[in-house]
């Protein structure tokens, strides 16, 4: 068996299956089983077979093959919102992270610039890169730890609680640069997301909460793995902050466009949004349909291949779901792999307007960065649109997470979910 054909088999075994007709019934699963049992177990890490009382879909939502507006609804159309308040607010975290990014989106360039400082400095540093090599082969010989670095590994997947505890020991046992292993993770889970995974490395190192850490305790490992680690003796017994960061000042949430009627019109798709049709049913004439993908120049490390799987998997489903509407049936869809491939395909086809769905901060948005300027060139207007759900929250995403939650019922009753 080749390697993609064993990986495609781990991602079928785990029932990672990156369709959109499988995230709805998992959705429905977890509503039907376990949503109830949320709160009282979410923390509890039971091992890679046994993450039943955690929902597992963020890899849909992640890449909006199923929306967090989607979720919300489903769950609260069988529960009130105090019953699964804690669920609700899970949701609301991802959606806060990726405000405050919006809002500081200087943190992500210097996250992304000091990877790739750091990937030079591997190599003429033989402590760090051999330090680095066995936290990454699952060989610290830390016994929860090179555990999870396997299941992280084999399965694209961690309990939320696990990567807080691999995150601290990490950083403060290990003695590993955070960015490294911010980007370990974002290479390797199918959920791995820009903001949540960023930012929660940050706060676990003391950078987002000024002086607030997150020490992985022995003693809290075993209670939450119910017994499975016992005897954990060799790990850090403080975490003091990795230095001292002033948040960036704020800047601006993007303005968009207005989408011009009657143009000739362009859809172009990324990974970040994959329930696509609702923001643009209702806008015609979208004559030709491009796909942008750059999912590997997000890291100097390679991508995992069951991520790129996965997202391989997630595109296809996406475009059969596209194919299957009657008025884009007969539409080639053209693959777009840089800026210049995107005009090219603008130009043959005519357009004068390309739309997308908001790339938020992150690799992808920043390879776009001098799209709309490149199409203006050409006389070609681009728009990118958000979804309401963002438009709502990211303004209160501006300071702590309270700020946000206080808001919550208003959002919710604001997009007619209660």
């Amino acid at each position: 068996m080749d390697n993609r054909n064993l990986y495609i088999t781990i991602l079928v075994a785990f029932m990672w299956i990156p369709s959109r007709r499988e995230g709805l019934n998992r959705l429905n699963d977890f509503i039907e089983s376990n949503a109830k049992y949320y709160a009282a177990q979410r923390n509890f890490d039971y091992g890679r077979n046994g993450h039943d009382y955690v929902s597992r879909l963020s890899p849909w939502i992640r890449h909006r093959i199923i929306s967090e507006e989607e979720v919300v609804g489903a769950v609260l159309g069988r529960y009130s919102l105090d019953r699964v308040e804690k669920f609700v607010q899970e949701i609301f975290w991802r959606t806060y992270w990726k405000g405050w990014l919006e809002i500081h989106t200087k943190i992500w360039k210097e996250y992304t610039a000091n990877v790739w400082d750091l990937s030079k400095k591997l190599g003429d540093n033989r402590s760090l890169e051999k330090q680095f090599s066995k936290a990454t082969t699952g060989k610290t010989g830390i016994d929860c730890f090179d555990d999870w670095t396997k299941e992280l590994i084999q399965t694209g997947y961690l309990h939320n609680h696990a990567r807080m505890w691999f995150a601290s020991i990490w950083i403060f046992t290990l003695n590993l640069p955070w960015e490294l292993g911010a980007d370990f993770f974002y290479r390797h889970l199918l959920d791995g997301d820009p903001a949540s995974n960023t930012l929660s490395w940050r706060w676990v190192a003391g950078l987002q909460t000024k002086g607030k850490t997150y020490l992985a305790r022995p003693d809290n490992i075993t209670k939450f793995t119910k017994g499975r680690y016992i005897n954990i003796t060799n790990l850090s017994q403080t975490a003091a902050p990795v230095g001292y960061e002033c948040t960036p000042s704020p800047n601006p949430l993007p303005e968009f466009l207005p989408i011009k009627k009657g143009v000739p019109t362009g859809l172009l798709l990324t990974d970040e949004d994959l329930t696509f049709m609702d923001l643009f049913e209702n806008h015609e004439p979208i004559l030709s349909v491009g796909y942008f993908n750059d999912i590997e120049k997000c890291s100097p490390f390679p991508t995992a291949s069951n991520v790129s799987d996965f997202l391989r998997g997630a595109r296809q489903d996406a475009l059969s779901r596209l194919k299957s509407i009657k008025k884009f049936e007969k539409i080639k869809i053209t693959d777009c792999p840089s800026i210049a491939t995107i005009k090219d395909w603008a130009l043959r086809n005519n357009l004068r307007q390309i739309i997308m769905s908001y790339a938020p901060v992150g690799p992808i948005n920043d390879a776009l960065q001098s799209l709309p300027n490149l199409l203006h060139l050409n006389g070609i207007n681009f728009c990118q649109r958000a979804r309401k759900w963002d438009q709502i929250s990211w303004p209160h995403a501006s300071r702590g997470f309270f700020k946000l939650r206080k808001k919550i019922p208003a959002i919710l009753s604001d997009l007619n979910l209660i």
